[in-house]
């Protein structure tokens, strides 16, 4: 281990010598359906990783938002429901995250001649959430709320932006996570375009998808959606998609209650 990586051990451990704050856990309760069907330990397990998700990331309260303790819990808390098999470093692109009180409409950014791949849909429209590549994470809290109360099933804005930074871990934003090695970007590969070609077709020939239809803007949009559907809807996932429920499976290492 590097002397860097010493040293953020160490203070997250001392991080985590402090007792999670009751009003914490008071709004994991409260606001944050998932976190009552995990198991013991993984409820444990994520108060942790929120504790140190809060600490070492900056926070901006935007458009007259104040951005208190509760907005930072309930974000962290669906964040970290993508690290309970792994650890933060696949959270590695995400140091700023902004809170707008709801929507905000933003210019379409148009493609640069310099763009290194897909990257993730931009409109001139209202914007609910969104992750730019060595940038921040902007999310508008209403729809933080409702994905975290379980109000918008199979849809979760915080989900969707972090599956991004995880995207954007690696390099390019084409639809795939940081992978380990070649067979697992074939079996990738092979489960995740093969359904993406599929629900384009289903699309086209006006039959139901088996995702939200916006998974078939492009690649990083069905990973990002797949991401919301497997966290959500996992037992659904299963049924409708079962190759590419197995191959979140083994990369998220963590399977989602029902």
């Amino acid at each position: 281990m590097s002397l860097l990586g010493w040293l953020t051990e160490r203070r997250r451990a001392h991080l985590l010598e402090h007792p999670f704050p009751p009003a914490w856990d008071a709004t994991l309760r409260a606001d944050v359906v998932l976190v009552a069907r995990l198991a013991p330990a993984e409820q444990a397990r994520l108060r942790d990783l929120v504790q140190v998700f809060v600490a070492e990331k900056h926070w901006e309260g935007l458009g007259g938002l104040e951005l208190d303790d509760r907005v930072r819990v309930v974000i962290a808390a669906q964040a970290c429901l993508l690290l309970l098999g792994r650890d933060h470093g696949l959270f590695a692109d995400v140091e700023s995250i902004l809170v707008y009180p709801s929507a905000v409409v933003a210019p379409a950014r148009r493609p640069s001649h310099f763009d290194p791949g897909l990257r993730v849909a931009e409109q001139d429209q209202p914007v609910l959430g969104q992750a730019f590549a060595g940038g921040p994470v902007i999310l508008a809290w209403d729809r933080v709320l409702a994905g975290a109360q379980g109000r918008e099933p199979g849809h979760n804005v915080v989900v969707h932006e972090f599956a991004h930074k995880i995207d954007m871990h690696d390099g390019p934003v084409d639809g795939t996570p940081p992978l380990p090695d070649a067979d697992d970007r074939r079996a990738w590969a092979e489960a995740c375009g093969a359904a993406f070609l599929a629900l384009r077709a289903d699309l086209e020939a006006g039959r139901r998808p088996a995702l939200d239809p916006y998974a078939a803007t492009n690649e990083a949009e069905f990973f990002a959606v797949a991401t919301e559907a497997y966290i959500t809807r996992c037992a659904h996932l299963a049924e409708v998609l079962p190759a590419v429920h197995a191959v979140l499976a083994d990369f998220y290492r963590f399977q989602p209650p029902t």
